[in-house]
């Protein structure tokens, strides 16, 4: 609701983490923090993006998606093309972002983390099985991450 001092502390912690991962977004609930923000870097340098909301979006475009939440691993992913998604800047100045491809493809990938939605949620009925199998060998003895992993493999 403010955008003051710790919230800008908390941008400049995120963006490095997400560089020293590397990764091109961060979700605030990435790294355990319940705040609806989001950084992303494609190409251009860091944009920090507070209380998004996806207003539209159009087309189909696929495209192998990775997450930092379940490392090492990819698949492609099927998301609208163009999307347009409002929010603040850390500034409180309002955000009206209209992008395509890559970088749609972010904005969709870090509000589904907002929105609680694991990458493995949007694959296919036979990819999520086998994804869940392969994670579930993977991470079982692992802590449980923000994104609650551990219940995603119970489904």
């Amino acid at each position: 609701e403010e955008i003051d001092g710790g919230v800008a502390s908390l941008v400049a912690q995120m963006i490095e983490t997400m560089y020293a991962a590397p990764g091109v977004g961060l979700a605030a609930n990435q790294v355990g923090v319940s705040r609806r923000l989001f950084v992303y870097d494609a190409g251009d340098g860091p944009i920090t993006v507070i209380n998004p909301r996806l207003v539209e979006s159009e087309g189909e475009f696929t495209y192998t998606e990775a997450c930092l939440s379940v490392p090492g691993h990819a698949w492609d992913i099927t998301r609208p093309d163009r999307v347009h998604v409002i929010g603040l800047d850390l500034d409180g100045n309002e955000l009206s972002l209209e992008a395509s491809e890559f970088e749609g493809r972010i904005f969709q990938h870090e509000l589904d983390h907002l929105d609680g939605i694991l990458l493995v949620e949007r694959l296919d009925d036979d990819q999520r099985r086998e994804a869940r199998a392969m994670l579930r060998r993977e991470f079982t003895s692992a802590p449980v991450d923000p994104d609650g992993l551990a219940s995603l493999l119970e489904r």
